[in-house]
């Protein structure tokens, strides 16, 4: 009993002591919470409605300023990694979107997740001055120099032998002209047998071994993720600016600006003209992701038009997410929750998109 009431003896004084200093030790309880939620970074992102750019602030053809009316856009996706307090706000707020870091990053440090970035924009320039040089007639060539590596799975027997920013040159001593054909020999490829990867690597030509491996789409691989790395030549200079942005969404506006301003037609009519998709080298318009942030980025700023990927979801997707949108239906969507007079033009190919624009003021 002796021991006990000296227990409780002690509780009591720790009880009038923590009474005496109550608002002191809520206070500082407050303050270390309120740090926490303003300044600590979860294992989370957020994505938010970021700008409408103007592409002649980040591009030039032949030295020249492109002074007529009107304006195409590229329209951006504000991303950062999300405190507490941002969550919460995003929870709150319309037209944002929180996914987790592996969902956003790859797994990925913020640093090679903007380097990734960078390789897809220097794809996305050099794909979209290929392909508007070539809708308007002039002599250009898109040289393929490789592959980027920007991932390998955990499963490839090439973990540990390729990195970030390696190119990989060919397959076996095979050369390739796109990073489509790569995939293709590497697909038909019997499963477990022997492959040898040409590559350069901190400007070292070498090469390295590994097997075939089944990868998650059922298909054969070596398990890595890749973007074409190109060159383009041409006698028209067009020159690009671009740092503090990445990602190949902006390539369908670039390709627009360029044919606009090589071919002297004034597609723009004085409209401001906003969009996004991606572009290939033939012509085709990719998807991209975000496209409802796009949208209100767009009607922010008094964009007359919005051109977006209407592409078919896949079968893959499909199946992972029945529910899946096309990036069209997520534009609408966005458009008719904002109540926009903005008309949002669905395309699969730029020659659409300058159809479009030929015959519409």
């Amino acid at each position: 009993m002796t021991i006990l009431n000296a227990f409780k003896g002690i509780l009591k004084k720790l009880g009038r002591i923590l009474y005496r200093f109550k608002w002191w030790i809520l206070g500082v309880v407050g303050t270390v919470f309120l740090i926490f939620s303003l300044f600590y970074p979860l294992d989370y992102y957020v994505e938010m409605p970021g700008g409408a750019y103007d592409v002649r602030s980040v591009l030039t053809v032949n030295n020249k300023a492109d002074k007529d009316e009107g304006s195409y856009n590229f329209v951006a996706v504000t991303v950062s990694q999300a405190t507490l307090a941002q969550l919460v706000y995003a929870w709150l707020t319309p037209h944002t979107e929180i996914s987790t870091a592996a969902a956003t990053t790859g797994g990925y440090s913020n640093e090679d997740y903007m380097r990734i970035n960078q390789y897809y924009m220097e794809t996305s320039q050099n794909t979209a001055t290929y392909q508007a040089l070539t809708l308007a007639g002039k002599n250009v060539s898109l040289d393929y120099e490789g592959v980027y590596v920007l991932n390998v799975d955990k499963h490839s027997t090439f973990k540990g032998l390729l990195h970030l920013a390696d190119t990989v040159t060919g397959v076996n001593g095979k050369t390739f002209n796109s990073s489509a054909e790569l995939m293709a020999y590497v697909a038909d490829l019997d499963l477990g047998s022997d492959v040898t990867v040409q590559e350069t690597s901190n400007g070292k030509s070498k090469e390295v071994s590994g097997k075939i491996i089944e990868l998650p789409n059922g298909k054969n691989g070596i398990g890595i993720g890749l973007v074409d790395h190109t060159e383009v030549s041409s006698d028209v200079d067009v020159d690009f600016e671009t740092s503090g942005f990445g990602g190949p969404s902006a390539g369908l506006m670039f390709t627009l600006d360029i044919y606009d301003q090589v071919n002297n037609e004034d597609l723009r009519k004085g409209r401001k003209i906003a969009g996004t998709g991606t572009i290939n080298s033939d012509g085709s318009v990719g998807d991209i992701g975000g496209a409802g942030l796009k949208v209100v980025s767009a009607a922010k700023a008094g964009a007359d038009v919005f051109f977006v990927p209407n592409n078919p979801v896949d079968e893959e997707t499909k199946k992972e997410n029945p529910d899946a949108k096309t990036n069209y239906q997520e534009a609408k969507e966005a458009a008719k929750d904002l109540d926009t007079d903005m008309k949002i033009v669905p395309v699969t190919t730029v020659q659409e998109a300058i159809d479009y624009l030929r015959s519409t003021d």
